[in-house]
């Protein structure tokens, strides 16, 4: 009889539960109508997702550096496109940065609080026995 874990990396890509790795820890879609919230607890385990209050002020600081990498990627690209910065590309660069920005921000407010839970949280660890 083998027992099957559930990877670490599959519960980070489909946002799960550090803990179980079976609960979602946001409701709603990332993108779409429904507005996504994180849960305060997990369904299927009955880990609380924010440990203490103000725990996901840290994933500012995650979602920042992300948005840093995205800036610098877009710039890129747009340097690419555009050539190098000047009175003429600036509109172009400023329009491609925010735009990216706006449109990432989604996925930066979900990713960086799955970091922050899976990655940067010592105190939150994997029981393989809910794999049961």
């Amino acid at each position: 009889m083998s027992e099957q874990t559930t990877s670490k990396l599959y519960a980070i890509v489909h946002c799960k539960c550090p803990h179980c790795r079976r609960g979602d820890i946001f409701t709603g879609s990332m993108y779409g109508w429904n507005i996504q919230h994180t849960k305060e607890i997990c369904g299927h385990c009955a880990q609380r997702i924010e440990i203490e209050p103000g725990y996901f002020y840290a994933a500012m600081y995650v979602s920042y550096a992300m948005n840093v990498i995205e800036m610098l990627f877009a710039s890129f690209i747009t340097y690419l496109i555009f050539g190098p910065l000047t009175d003429e590309t600036f509109w172009p660069y400023l329009i491609v940065i925010f735009a990216g920005c706006f449109i990432l921000y989604p996925f930066n407010y979900r990713y960086s609080r799955i970091i922050l839970l899976h990655v940067l949280s010592p105190n939150i660890k994997y029981k393989p026995y809910y794999d049961k």
